[in-house]
């Protein structure tokens, strides 16, 4: 088994990181292969409205000027989908909101190629706005039938700093319940 999470901010080692990496322990104590793909600070742009996923049905999206088309086939060959993005005004990052809203549409005009992946959000925040972060990625995996594994609490933790989400106790037990959580779903699925 395989989970794959895409890191929506442009800090490579930030928040965003360290909580993914947090999630990432307990999968790998159970023996799931893990990857980051970073998106945050990337070249990846928002849909053009074209639909020419529809028409040409490839499981890609026909703009291949950014990293779009190599995250979608990640995602098609993992088992698990981690999204992790900071608050920016109370949302994703712009780089999450362009993978949600084309991978989306791509999945839609190509079958629902996501349909029972687990998924999973990871929200970094400094002070408020975290749950609208948390509900534009789950808006994703219930849009696109993916099955969500609960956690202790909202999967989000407070920092701004580098580093300082550590600090965040619950954020962090939340984190690892999520990692348990999500093992304990993949391995139900797929086992």
């Amino acid at each position: 088994m395989r989970v794959v999470a895409f890191n929506g901010s442009p800090r490579r080692n930030g928040n965003t990181a360290i909580m993914i990496e947090r999630v990432f322990a307990p999968l790998r104590a159970e023996g799931i292969e893990t990857e980051v793909i970073q998106v945050g600070g990337q070249n990846i742009h928002g849909c053009r409205a074209c639909y020419r996923c529809f028409q040409e049905k490839k499981g890609r999206c026909a703009f291949d000027d950014d990293i779009l088309n190599d995250c979608l086939a990640k995602m098609v060959e993992a088992d698990g989908i981690i999204i992790g993005s900071p608050t920016y005004y109370a949302n994703v990052s712009a780089e999450v909101k362009a993978l949600i809203d084309r991978a989306g549409l791509v999945n839609v005009a190509n079958g629902r190629f996501l349909e029972r992946k687990v998924g999973a959000a990871v929200v970094a925040v400094r002070r408020a706005g975290a749950v609208n972060t948390f509900d534009a990625i789950n808006h994703f995996f219930q849009g696109t039938h993916m099955i969500v594994p609960g956690s202790s609490y909202w999967n989000l933790a407070i920092g701004r700093e580098i580093g300082e989400v550590e600090s965040d106790e619950e954020g962090m037990a939340t984190m690892d319940n999520l990692g348990k959580n999500m093992a304990w779903l993949l391995k139900k699925i797929n086992g």
